[in-house]
Parts: structure tokens; C-alpha cells; sequence
């Protein structure tokens, strides 16, 4: 694919790197870190953040995270740590009722997990996907809101923009996937953004975002808040940075979107950082 040339500095907030040749294998689709690497120079992407595939995992994540984080040395990446939890993250009152009940299994991440992750200079924050891993309970959970670090999480029907809400927010910063409505929603995209008005914390991520309309809204709306996401390996960043490019927004918002929104709620990825 051919290189695009434009004049903004662009940092990805949503890429996968599969941490070793089982993960490649399950997934389908084999991504070296070199080629995630050449891939994101293509697209003029200086840096990005980077976490274990969304397929669960036997076990914990102690692993992989370690292995994405290794993968991360000497690239552009920065690594997230990928966590789960044994809440049901649903919002229905069958499993509120669950939730009630439930306790951490040896393989969730613990408080300790949380501080330790925190604490070791490989990583730049944690991930969460709620649909396939479950949430934390409430002690890990205040234990991510202690060490004040953004949270990637996916988003969907299956843990919608209220149920973030009411679960996550208010604790630490949040960036919501696909403004929330993984795939392609557009119900669930326009109350993420609705989101916005009420959540300082909350900020959204535009990959798979296919429609210009609610991407122009976001940015004319809330142009602090829009981070760009590719969603690599699952699509080329080309796609996702040319979406940006060819939305009727000022120069300013793209430049937000692009970078200086995420070097905000990313320390590691502002421009000194490089």
C-alpha cells in the first residue's frame, strides 16, 4: 500500500499486536510487529499504543501483556496492559444480581496486578474488553482509579456507552472504542457522544467508524475528545487516517484528533516523547 502523505502528526490509540505464533494462528491473520511497524509508517503514524488480541485467554494475562511490552522495545508502540474481571459487564438485573456474588478467580487481575502493571515503566495504561473478559470487581477497580492511568475499552451491544457509564466513569480516563458502537451502530455512536457533555474522563476512539456524519459531529462538537484509532491489524491505517483526512472539519480538529487529544490523556505520546 502506498505511503500517504500529509502534514499532521498522527498517533494511533487502537492498535492489536498479537504477543506470540498461537495468538497469530487463533486469530487468523498473521501481523509481525515489523510489518504492524511498516504498516503504521505508511500511514504516517509516529506512534501507538499497543495490547494483547481481543480473543480471551486460558489463564492470565501476566503473559501476554509481558510479551506485547517486550515486543514494544525499540518500536514506536506503547504498551497497554490487557485486564479482566469476573463482573458480568452486561447492565442487565440478572446479572447485577450476579454481580453481587461474584469473586475474583486466580487468573483476574487483582489490586496488586493493577499497581504493579502501574508501577513498571513498559506500560502506559490498561485494556479492557468487558464482553469477552468480564469487569473488575470494586477493589481492583479503585485500584485503577488510585493509580489514575487511562483505560481502553471495547464498547458494543454487549457493554453499551450507559452501561460504561454507570461502571467506569467518573474513576479515570476512559477511552471508549468505536465511539462505543462496535459494528457499526450508529445508535450506540450517537449516545457515546452524548456522553461527552456529562463525563470529562470519557473520550472517544474512531476506529471502525465508518460514517462521516458522526464523526463530523463528534469533532464539531467535542473537538477535545476524539482520538484517532486505526484498529490495525483487523484494517490498514491507511483506511482509518484518510477517513480523518477527508472529513469537512477545520485543520485544528484534525490536528486534535490526530495528536495532541491523545497526548493529553497520553503523557508518552506527545511530541517530546518521540
Amino acid at each position: 500500500m502506498l505511503e500517504l502523505e500529509h502534514g499532521f502528526r498522527v498517533v494511533d490509540v487502537n492498535a492489536r499486536l498479537d504477543p506470540d505464533e498461537q495468538s497469530v494462528a487463533a486469530r487468523g491473520r498473521e501481523i509481525s510487529p515489523e510489518r504492524l511497524e511498516r504498516e503504521l509508517h505508511q500511514a504516517g503514524v509516529v506512534r501507538a499504543v499497543v495490547s494483547p488480541g481481543a480473543r480471551r485467554v486460558e489463564g492470565s494475562y501476566l503473559r501476554p501483556n509481558n510479551a506485547v511490552a517486550r515486543m514494544s522495545v525499540d518500536r514506536p508502540f506503547l504498551a497497554f496492559a490487557r485486564i479482566n474481571g469476573p463482573r458480568d459487564p452486561s447492565g442487565r438485573p440478572s446479572a447485577r444480581l450476579r454481580n453481587f456474588t461474584s469473586s475474583r478467580a486466580a487468573h483476574h487481575a487483582d489490586p496488586d496486578d493493577i499497581e504493579q502493571y502501574a508501577y513498571d515503566d513498559r506500560f502506559h495504561g490498561f485494556s479492557l474488553a468487558p464482553a469477552v473478559d468480564g469487569l473488575p470487581d470494586d477493589e481492583t477497580l479503585a485500584m485503577l482509579e488510585d493509580v489514575g492511568l487511562p483505560v481502553f475499552v471495547e464498547g458494543g451491544r454487549a457493554f453499551e456507552p450507559s452501561a460504561v457509564a454507570e461502571s467506569l466513569l467518573g474513576r479515570f480516563p476512559v477511552i471508549l472504542s468505536s465511539f462505543g458502537g462496535f459494528p457499526l451502530d450508529r445508535e450506540l455512536m450517537a449516545e457515546a457522544i452524548d456522553l461527552l457533555d456529562d463525563h470529562d474522563d470519557l473520550y472517544l476512539d474512531t476506529s471502525f467508524v465508518r460514517y462521516r456524519s458522526v464523526l463530523e459531529r463528534a469533532l464539531l462538537e467535542h473537538p477535545d475528545r476524539v482520538l484517532f484509532g486505526s484498529g490495525a491489524p483487523e484494517t490498514h491505517p491507511n483506511v482509518g487516517v484518510m477517513e480523518i483526512l477527508t472529513l469537512d472539519v477545520s485543520e485544528d480538529a484534525l490536528s486534535k484528533a490526530f495528536s495532541k487529544n491523545a497526548a493529553r490523556v497520553i503523557e508518552a505520546l506527545g511530541p517530546g516523547e518521540q
